[in-house]
């Protein structure tokens, strides 16, 4: 392991062991993904991350409450309102999250409501119907998407 990869793994679990200690009533654990489980309570970060700002935008999400989304507007709210928060944290522990890292991060989720509510008939972008269907108001097609954030956006039409 070169010197660079060590010190930002031993940096990372010092964050985490005082992350641990200062947030006591969540656990933290090394994944293959970030995320939270509010089921669990715990925060899953990628112990092999170059830096922590998956592991902070986690617990925002973590000391926000969030549990479920029920619309892909929502989930972009809460993940603005995650990434607002973990900003807020890092600099608390000394990391400076870019908005720039923000951005990207939140144009993933931008970049994939796009493909969700784009019509497969006529392309045209319309608002979701509810969790899991959209309907176009300009040709009337109705389709299906899989409700995962990290699942492909298929759009299936509806017969």
């Amino acid at each position: 392991m070169t010197k660079t990869v060590k010190n930002k793994t031993n940096k990372l679990t010092k964050l985490t062991d005082q992350l641990r200690q200062d947030y006591p009533g969540f656990k933290f654990q090394p994944a293959k993904r970030d995320h939270w489980s509010p089921r669990f309570k715990t925060v899953f970060y990628k112990s092999d991350s170059p830096e922590p700002y998956g592991l902070l935008h986690e617990l925002a999400h973590a000391l926000l409450g969030h549990a479920n989304y029920t619309s892909d507007f929502e989930l972009i709210r809460l993940e603005g309102e995650a990434w607002g928060l973990a900003e807020k944290i890092g600099k608390n522990y000394g990391v400076d999250i870019s908005d720039d890292y923000i951005q990207n991060c939140l144009d993933t989720y931008r970049d994939w409501l796009h493909r969700r509510s784009t019509c497969p008939a006529c392309n045209t972008h319309v608002l979701q119907k509810d969790a899991e269907n959209y309907h176009c108001y300009n040709c009337q097609t109705d389709w299906a998407v899989s409700s995962g954030r990290f699942l492909r956006p298929y759009r299936r039409k509806e017969l």
